[in-house]
């Protein structure tokens, strides 16, 4: 399956197909549902402005209705202009276009606020209903969770206010960040004058030659250096609006509304960060190992990433979908047809490019229910497991697409439980075929993922929280988010990389730091890992009878807490035993990984 790496790889990936959703933005389709729009938010305005208590009931089902048909019109809109953008972010008209859907969405915004504010006025009629009426008993979380943002909602006025000033202050603060992050670049050769952008730099972090890694980790610094005064100006003012409006809203921080937002419960999130903290030596082993594997006396942050082994080898696009199709197929057939309908129907944009955004995502286009994934491959297995978590996305709005969308809203939470669990199907069942030379790599490979996860992730988890606590005081800069991203890496990384070695600017890497709406973009990728590791135990013993299981868990989350769908599948997550449990996994793999690296 694997070959050598070819340098004509990324002439040979593809690009997304968004022409199901729109042809383009002068396209005929695309005018009539931008037209259609407001007529849409004002209708739905006025109905949820509408006097509820006369039928309360009839006046709930209708708002329903509308509040699908407007928010499918509105999230294909937006999905497909940002992905647009995301692809091209110096493509002004798609720019353009994000800013005036965002201003079109306002009305539907403040139709959310004044159906919260209705809701609570007839809560006398509204539990009685959720009670009794098998119509509406579905949306009995969701409507409780409508109740509680209603008393975390500031006055209409200033809520729509709010909205409207995002556009220009935290929206526009992470579109700078995407703008500048996807086309820095700097000299890398200067004899030939070629050129590399900070993602192509990044990408380099798997190369197996240590001189190559320390290069582009070098000029990826310099390249985050040359642009730290605007990233900075950027992150100051995507967390300054967070700080402000979540005191407005009276949350008690940015953190209790990210544990809201996750539909968690504290003491979920207190356990699950306790048995991250614990894990860190066991870890730290792993790290030292890996030097040892390297012929390094300690690694460096470039060295993370570093390849050992034989699964060191790039694939193909073609070899990377065949491989992921078989495994989906493994687990579930309809999970593996689902798999390959998006490769063939070019759902995945995969070619790094001048403009293209870093990392992946997967996206849903409301209006055609159908999703589209953006990565940027370079080949190697990680690269190969990066596509097969963000089709465990799609797959996962494949299970929810025809549901309400109030009811198909998961939180990001159980989001990368379903990616995680593809991810995982994927890397168990090649570590089962492959040979014995090839293992050393292979448990390497899965060991860096957890690292991220429950390492880094964690660093992540503390900066971002000091962050909030500095914010909250003043602007910070360049200098200071620099230094205390380097001493959140050492309270997780410690003595077992190069302390002169790590990355200070991790904190303009990542853009999960400067998403406008989602603060702490980092513990849901601990929580999917963990909870996806239990739910593929549970197929380990299962069997081919999980698979409809999994799929039925996947359909309810969008309507119940992440302690109700864990509890659906035999769990409790509110304790830090549970996460241990998952953290063992890796237990049992680092003391192989010592002793394949002892015998080597």
């Amino acid at each position: 399956m694997a070959n050598p790496a070819d340098a004509s790889l990324s002439d040979t990936l593809p690009r997304w197909d968004l022409s199901p959703a729109y042809s383009g933005f002068d396209s005929p389709e695309y005018r009539r549902d931008k037209e259609a729009l407001p007529a849409l938010g004002k209708r739905l305005e006025e109905l949820a402005a509408s006097d509820a208590g006369k039928d309360f009931e009839t006046w709930l089902r209708s708002y329903l209705s509308l509040s699908e048909d407007s928010g499918r019109l509105y999230g294909g809109l937006a999905s497909y202009a940002h992905a647009v953008y995301s692809t091209d972010t110096t493509n002004a008209q798609a720019t353009t276009e994000l800013n005036q859907i965002e201003e079109l969405g306002l009305a539907l915004k403040r139709a959310d606020v004044a159906f919260r504010n209705a809701l609570k006025k007839n809560e006398a009629c509204l539990r009685p209903l959720l009670a009794s009426s098998p119509e509406f008993h579905s949306y009995a979380y969701v409507l409780e969770e409508e109740l509680i943002a209603q008393s975390r909602q500031m006055a209409p006025e200033l809520e729509d206010l709010s909205a409207d000033l995002e556009r220009c202050g935290a929206e526009a603060w992470s579109r700078l960040h995407d703008s500048l992050s996807s086309t820095v670049d700097c000299l890398w050769e200067p004899s030939s004058g070629e050129r590399k952008t900070v993602i192509e730099l990044r990408n380099l972090a798997f190369s197996a030659d240590r001189a190559v890694r320390q290069k582009a980790f070098t000029k990826e610094l310099e390249c985050w250096k040359s642009i730290e005064i605007p990233m900075a100006a950027s992150l100051n003012g995507v967390k300054g609006c967070n700080v402000i409006l979540d005191a407005r809203r009276g949350w008690k921080s940015a953190l209790e509304r990210a544990a809201f937002q996750s539909r968690m419960e504290t003491k979920t999130l207190e356990a699950l960060i306790a048995a991250l903290e614990e894990s860190q030596q066991l870890f730290r082993r792993y790290f030292k190992a890996k030097a040892k594997a390297l012929g390094l006396p300690r690694l460096a942050f470039y060295d993370l990433f570093a390849p050992i082994g034989s699964a060191s080898s790039s694939y193909s696009w073609k070899e990377s979908s065949d491989f992921i199709v078989e495994r989906f197929f493994s687990f579930d057939p309809a999970m593996g047809a689902f798999a390959r309908r998006a490769f063939s129907e070019n759902w995945i944009d995969a070619q790094p490019r001048q403009g293209k955004v870093g990392g992946a995502y997967c996206t849903d286009l409301a209006n055609i229910r159908q999703s589209r994934i953006l990565c940027n491959y370079e080949g190697s297995f990680y690269s190969l497991v990066t596509v097969a978590h963000e089709l465990g996305h799609a797959w996962h709005h494949e299970c929810v697409k025809d549901m309400p969308l109030a009811l198909a809203g998961y939180p990001m939470t159980l989001a990368e439980t379903a990616s995680t669990f593809a991810e995982t199907i994927v890397f168990e069942d090649a570590i089962a075929r492959c040979g014995k030379e090839e293992k050393l790599g292979l448990i390497d490979l899965h060991l860096r993922d957890g690292a991220q996860i429950i390492v880094d992730i964690l660093s992540r988890f503390y900066f971002e929280r000091e962050i909030f606590e500095r914010r909250g005081q003043g602007e910070v800069s360049p200098a200071e988010f620099s230094r205390i991203m380097l001493e959140a890496q050492g309270k997780t990384y410690g003595d077992a990389l190069d302390s002169d070695a790590f990355h200070p600017y991790m904190w303009a890497v990542k853009g999960h730091y400067y998403y406008a709406g989602l603060s702490y973009y980092n513990y849901p990728y601990a929580f999917g890992l963990l909870f996806a590791l239990a739910l593929y135990a549970r197929f380990r013993q299962e069997g081919p009878a999980f698979a409809a299981s999994y799929s039925s868990l996947l359909g309810m989350t969008g309507r119940a807490s992440c302690e109700s769908v864990a509890a659906a599948a035999g769990f409790d997550i509110k304790s830090k035993e549970f996460w241990l449990s998952g953290i063992k996994v890796f237990e049992a793999q680092i003391e192989r990984f010592e002793n394949l690296v002892g015998e080597s």
